[in-house]
């Protein structure tokens, strides 16, 4: 199956990976991939564990808005952003 692809400034092919999800037991909620995101993607919530309910974890807002460019998963500390490529549908 075809995937979207576009080309980098020297014209070399590129594939954008899209946000999938976050891992939630992985996420330590520092929040470097919100700040990062400059398409509103991401955002904070609070666990729905009530012996966690205090800690804030990252969370998918807008999963619309993601452009592919993962700068969320570049800044992740903990690696707990998933990425997937997107299929071309005709």
């Amino acid at each position: 199956m075809p995937l979207y692809q576009g080309l980098n400034y020297g014209g070399s092919e590129w594939t954008p990976q899209f946000i999938k999800d976050i891992d939630q037991e992985t996420c330590i909620g520092c929040g470097r991939c919100v700040k990062v995101c400059s398409q509103g993607t991401l955002g904070f919530g609070n666990l729905n564990d009530d012996e966690d309910a205090d800690r804030m974890q990252s969370k998918i807002d807008n999963k619309n808005n993601c452009i592919g460019c993962m700068a969320c998963g570049k800044t992740c500390v903990k690696k707990a952003i998933r990425f997937e490529a997107k299929v071309i549908k005709y």
